[in-house]
């Protein structure tokens, strides 16, 4: 596009046929830089199973003998000292005293999979649900095992998991962000989690806090569109001009592109968090009362109708880096933290199913690892970092149902079968997306770098 358009018919008589907003998109993209759009939608390396991934993680570390994880065992020797050096393979005695889980479990399902009580509304939809038992990553220390959760990197900050899918695929919808982040606060290790680091910068996570304006000042200042979009051709055609001495600055790039963004979300993005249109049956889903704007079903609700819209990558944190999972002192916060995601998840994984949209969407929940089965005390009533086995689990989007994959040994303190890593478990994300992870690669500082480094696998046996 070399000219601008002076004239408003005539700017909006080549922006018809209901496709204004994407037109305008397209040819500030054209203005700006002369290159194809980095969000135009890509093909993977191969036939997708799931078109979008819901993401949720719990921050603080879950701790997998109270949610997913029973070992009988566990409970038949409770009190028993054991020396913990023999697992954590560290020198010197390390007497330690096995701990059973806090709650009690229930067979679920048509397999019969053991579901703690914390999760009973989770139990009731196991049947379409992949645990993963046998969970392990390369830190305890929650600010490394959070950001290797979601970029593979436990050392250095790297692009996350939805920047990559981004980057690898595009967005569907030129008017809402490929990646949106829905998230009261930051977990530990903070925005780095959805930043884009050495990726260009649009592929970044668009951050939503929860509440009355999720996303403040989206709606337009001008009340004449047709003004408006004089105004951003304008501008486009100077940030032109001022990019083209800088055309290395990716930060100004994607600024530039952000107000490409920002005026198709103003016809959108209202819509996509305006609540009041679904029905008092969908809400009790989630356990929604009508007119709440926060909690962890309304992130649910939100993700399920961004994923409707074609954003690629949702992802979910359920509690910040303080008020969280993680239970050193006393395992009941278990009980209230796991009453305020149960429902909210069960009503997502249900409402996709209804709605013909769970084979498509790949829903993850993970948390950055779990929690030792012994402590220093037999009557200590909590639980310290442990990242040697903790569960995870998948459900949709080109998954089995119904399977429990992976196994512990008998107090649940390693993995002892079919162990799978985090970068194991982004290997399978990206394959079911159509992406081979060994391929989805970006040059940076004289190497090629990937979500997965030079790990991970695909975990063939889960996929249906």
């Amino acid at each position: 596009m070399n000219t601008l358009h002076t004239n408003r018919r005539e700017f909006l008589s080549q922006a018809s046929g209901g496709f204004g907003a994407v037109a305008l998109a397209g040819m500030l993209s054209d203005i700006v830089s002369g290159a194809e759009d980095p969000l135009k939608a890509k093909q993977g390396h191969h036939l997708p199973k799931a078109e979008r991934v819901i993401f949720l993680f719990s921050t603080g570390g879950v701790s997998h003998i109270d949610s997913f994880n029973y070992r009988p065992q566990l409970v038949a020797d409770h009190g028993k000292s054991i020396t913990a050096s023999r697992w954590l393979n560290k020198s010197g005695e390390f007497k330690r005293f096995l701990i059973k889980p806090r709650y009690g479990f229930k067979q679920y399902g048509q397999n019969g999979a053991w579901v703690s009580e914390l999760f009973p509304q989770l139990g009731s939809v196991i049947d379409d649900v992949c645990v993963l038992n046998a969970m392990h990553c390369d830190s305890d220390g929650h600010d490394k095992a959070t950001l290797a959760a979601h970029t593979g990197s436990a050392q250095f900050a790297r692009p996350s998991a939805g920047s990559w899918v981004s980057y690898g695929l595009g967005t569907v919808n030129q008017n809402l962000p490929s990646f949106m982040v829905l998230a009261p606060a930051a977990p530990y290790a903070g925005a780095q989690i959805w930043g884009s680091d050495f990726l260009p910068a649009c592929h970044q996570g668009t951050h939503v806090v929860p509440g009355k304006e999720p996303l403040p000042n989206v709606r337009p200042q001008i009340g004449d569109e047709g003004l408006q979009q004089l105004e951003l051709a304008l501008r486009a055609k100077l940030n032109k001009a001022h990019l083209s001495q800088r055309a290395s600055d990716q930060t100004l790039d994607a600024r530039i592109r952000s107000f490409e963004t920002a005026f198709g979300m103003q016809r959108e993005a209202p819509e996509a968090f305006d609540l009041s249109t679904e029905t008092d049956a969908t809400l009790d889903l989630y356990g929604l009362q009508p007119g709440v704007t926060q909690g962890f079903g309304w992130q649910c609700l939100v993700a399920r109708r961004l994923a409707e819209r074609g954003v690629r990558f949702v992802q979910l944190i359920d509690v910040g880096s303080s008020n969280n999972w993680d239970s050193h002192g006393n395992m009941a916060d278990h009980a209230r933290l796991a009453k305020a995601i149960d429902k909210p998840i069960a009503g997502l994984l249900t409402d996709l199913k209804q709605r013909g949209m769970l084979e498509s969407t790949l829903v993850v929940w993970t948390t950055e690892f779990g929690r030792t089965p012994f402590n220093q005390k037999a009557d200590h009533p909590g639980r310290e970092h442990h990242n040697l086995c903790f569960s995870s689990w998948m459900a949709g989007g080109g998954v089995k149902g119904g399977l429990v994959f992976g196994e512990s040994d008998e107090y649940g303190i390693r993995t002892s079968a079919d162990a799978v890593h985090t970068h194991d478990l982004h290997a399978t994300m990206l394959h079911l997306l159509g992406i081979d992870h060994k391929r989805l690669t970006y040059r940076h500082a004289g190497r090629d770098f990937r979500l997965t480094d030079v790990h991970g696998r695909v975990v063939d046996e889960i996929i249906a």
